[in-house]
C-alpha cells in the first residue's frame, strides 16, 4: 500500500498484525506515553539541565504538530508501540521525536518507521539527537546516516530547529546521503 497522504502501510510481522499509520489528535496521549517511556534512557546521560519530568509534555507535542511535525506510529495488534515524526523544512526533511516503548525496543520498529518516513520525501533528511546518546547515533549510522562536522551541526541546528543554545551545544546532527 502507498504511505502518502495519511494512508496506512501493512508491515509483515510474525504472527501479529502490524501497520504503520499517520497519527491523529486522538493519539496525543499515547504519543506522550511512548515518548516519556522511551526517553527515560536519557536520564543521567544527557546534561542534567536538559532533563525534566515529563521529558516532553502534551502541550509540547501539540506545538510540534502545529509547527509541521507529522507523527507516524507503528501499531502492533491495535496498540501503538513506537512513533516517529517528519517535518518538511522546504529543501530538507527532519526526522523528529523517534521513540519506541521500552518493551518493544530492538525488534526493528524504529528501522521500519525510519524506512517508511524516508519514503515520504525526496529531500535530504537530517536527524538531531543528543551527543551522549551513543545508542541513537549508532542506530542511525547503521541505517546509512553519518555525523556532520561540528561546524555544520551548529549551522544546521540553528537554521532548521528551534532549540535553546544549550541543546545545540550538546547535540549532534546526522544526514543521509541525499
Amino acid at each position: 500500500m502507498s504511505a502518502r497522504n495519511g494512508e496506512t502501510t501493512a508491515v509483515q510481522g510474525s504472527q501479529v498484525n502490524n501497520m504503520i499509520r499517520q497519527c491523529n489528535e486522538s493519539d496525543i496521549n499515547t504519543i506522550f506515553e511512548i515518548i516519556n517511556n522511551a526517553a527515560r534512557a536519557y536520564e543521567g546521560i544527557i546534561p542534567a539541565d536538559r532533563w525534566h519530568e515529563p521529558y516532553m509534555c502534551a502541550e509540547e507535542i501539540r506545538h510540534e504538530i502545529d509547527d509541521g511535525v507529522i507523527f507516524w506510529g507503528f501499531e502492533q495488534d491495535g496498540c501503538l508501540a513506537g512513533v516517529m515524526g517528519i517535518q518538511d523544512k522546504g529543501n530538507v526533511a527532519l526526522i523528529r521525536h523517534a521513540y519506541v516503548l521500552t518493551q518493544f525496543q530492538r525488534l526493528g520498529i524504529g528501522q521500519k518507521l525510519l524506512t517508511h518516513l524516508e519514503g515520504l520525501t525526496d529531500n535530504p533528511i537530517l536527524i538531531g539527537t543528543w551527543k551522549d546518546a551513543a545508542w541513537a547515533i549508532s542506530f542511525y549510522e547503521k541505517t546509512g546516516y553519518y555525523l556532520v562536522s561540528e561546524k555544520e551541526k551548529d549551522l544546521l541546528l540553528r537554521k532548521y530547529w528551534s532549540i535553546p543554545e544549550r541543546q545545540i551545544e550538546t547535540s549532534v546532527v546526522l544526514a543521509n546521503q541525499k
